[in-house]
């Protein structure tokens, strides 16, 4: 390998770091024996008349074992994210084929003849209605789901119109509203859906495809039946 003397850096710390820069550009890398051999090179090239200072040697020698630490946790570190990986994308995978609740105001209506969810509502109301419109925005039904408390209430149509018919299969807008003395709003409705499929990101992010439905970040699924 070759050695910095002391004319070319100020101190032996300072020397290990230009050598272990080099090290990480594909020379291989440094460890304490290097350490150990730019110090006796110091040794070795300081000047006879002007020795350095002992305290400065501990110093040093301090400051490299800190370093060698820092190195080690910092390796540590990159274990534990790497087995956390593994971790979530076997979890990830195991819910290819389950129904979720995701926030939505489309739902997909499949071989079951169905789509199923919940409304949020947020405070006491005297009537929720719910609409169900074609990719066309056609009216197809309209279900009166009665009052309902602060909370969550559960919705579910069958897949027919309102003469009974039954509708072909595809994606329908779904829109609650709830009566209140200053007028009608549109709630938030949650939607049942199921996972296709399962994509991780480079930063360990889960996304969930969903069938019909498009994708949705892991962290926005309200429920995972």
């Amino acid at each position: 390998m070759s050695i910095v003397n002391a004319t070319e850096a100020s101190d032996v710390l300072s020397s290990y770091r230009t050598q272990q820069q080099d090290g990480a550009s594909g020379k291989g890398e440094l460890g304490k024996n290097e350490f150990m051999e730019l110090m006796l090179a110091q040794l070795k090239n300081q000047n006879p008349l002007e020795p350095q200072d002992n305290g400065e040697f501990i110093s040093q020698l301090a400051q490299f074992s800190s370093l060698e630490e820092m190195q080690k946790l910092s390796g540590t570190v990159d274990d534990v994210v790497g087995q956390f990986r593994s971790t979530q994308a076997l979890q990830a995978s195991a819910m290819v084929g389950k129904t979720v609740l995701a926030p939505s105001e489309v739902g997909i209506l499949g071989a079951k003849g169905e789509i199923s969810g919940n409304i949020e509502v947020p405070a006491s109301t005297g009537g929720v209605r719910l609409s169900i419109q074609s990719a066309n925005g056609e009216l197809v039904r309209q279900i009166d789901l009665g009052s309902s408390s602060a909370g969550v209430k559960a919705f579910s149509w069958d897949g027919k119109d309102g003469n009974g018919n039954s509708l072909p299969a595809g994606p329908y807008q779904i829109v609650a509203e709830a009566s209140y003395p200053q007028g009608s709003v549109q709630l938030p409705t949650l939607v049942s859906a199921n996972v296709d499929s399962v994509s991780l990101g480079k930063g360990g992010s889960v996304t969930l495809n969903l069938a019909g439905m498009g994708s949705i970040a892991l962290s926005d699924v309200k429920q995972i039946n």
